[in-house]
């Protein structure tokens, strides 16, 4: 297996260089299950656990492999396994808070080039998720495409696609048909050798079929959406990365239930560039547009120029991020307290011990 059909190139080839007197081996995580890893190197596939010291030094999950990591392995001489001694520095990764009350973050994918944000012409059409789906693209740093998928099932795709551009800024949109294959000869482009490409969409949304399609075989599981309420139901349960013939890497992603943000307010900057570029016409730079005079957002909405529910899904999120800032710095102090203590008790032991 060539690794730079897997995406290698010289940046992975200068952080691995350490590594090199150490008997490992450059590999890509292609799958992870429970505790083992599915990986890919130049000998072939590969079973791996994480080494001792991997598994309790990593501050959180977030260190730890993801699918689409380039790692270090020592790999044993027969039987196609090894033990995963380090993670390669991440040119992107694609991340977000872990469900529920818990402030950590989760790395869904890493090393991504492009990620194909899938929605729907039916019932899952939304423009306040495609907005969050937006910013947690460009905060992975890679590029956004958006997919509009069912388009052979939608009478006015003009329409939808004027939607999505209107939140979208520059972001590509190619209308297509998972079903029939159409309009996916647009995405050849960045299906291109040693790229790499997450989908990620709800459930139901039609990802794995367009996998299916682009591998030209029904190699992913796939369903029907739920006649009654038009909802997906979860085929893919874990991340995948997925070779195509042509060499282009794509990570297939489970329909995620909900985003929660792991990023600043700094990131809200490219998927609202709209409030972004009003609120610098704003009379107070510190404007809340709520209620402060000399407004220009509020001003845009009363002239017609901005959608209220635009700048209602800009503030919410914005709220969000403010909150995880706090349980952020609030999660760092109780680490720093907990590290001090640590040392203190340690001491105390030492001198005990004279």
């Amino acid at each position: 297996m060539n690794l730079n059909d897997l995406g290698w190139n010289n940046f992975f080839n200068l952080s691995f260089q350490q590594y090199n007197q150490s008997g490992c081996v450059p590999a890509r995580i292609a799958r992870q299950d429970r505790q083992a890893y599915f990986a890919y190197c130049e000998a072939g596939d590969l079973i791996a656990e994480l080494s001792g010291k991997m598994r309790y030094e990593a501050a959180d999950r977030s260190e730890l492999p993801t699918v689409g990591d380039w790692v270090a392995i020592n790999a044993q001489s027969t039987g196609g396994r090894g033990t995963i001694q380090a993670v390669l520095p991440r040119k992107s990764c694609f991340s977000r808070k872990v469900a529920g009350f818990t402030t950590e973050e989760q790395a869904l994918a890493a090393n991504v080039d492009t990620v194909f944000l899938v929605t729907d012409l039916d019932s899952d059409f939304n423009l306040r998720r495609s907005e969050r789906y937006l910013t947690v693209a460009w905060d992975s740093g890679a590029v956004p495409v958006v997919l509009l998928n069912k388009a052979d099932l939608c009478d006015d795709v003009g329409k939808f696609t004027a939607k999505i551009n209107s939140v979208a800024f520059g972001v590509p949109i190619y209308p297509v048909s998972a079903a029939r294959g159409d309009g996916l000869e647009s995405l050849n482009e960045y299906l291109t050798a040693g790229s790499t490409i997450a989908f990620l969409g709800s459930s139901g949304v039609g990802k794995s079929t367009l996998i299916n399609r682009l591998l030209g075989t029904d190699r992913l599981k796939t369903r029907d959406v739920r006649s009654h309420d038009g909802r997906g139901r979860h085929t893919t349960t874990w991340r995948e990365l997925i070779l195509l013939p042509n060499g282009a890497a794509v990570i297939d992603t489970p329909g995620l239930r909900e985003v929660q943000l792991w990023t600043d307010e700094d990131s809200l900057g490219k998927t609202f560039d709209d409030v972004e570029v009003l609120s610098s016409q704003c009379r107070f730079r510190d404007c809340s547009h709520i209620k402060e005079p000399g407004c220009a957002v509020r001003e845009a909405i009363r002239s017609g120029r901005l959608d209220p529910a635009r700048l209602k899904s800009f503030l919410k999120m914005q709220k969000e991020l403010r909150h995880l800032s706090t349980r952020k710095d609030q999660r760092a102090r109780l680490e720093e307290r907990d590290k001090w203590k640590k040392i203190a008790q340690w001491s105390r032991r030492m001198r005990k011990n004279r």
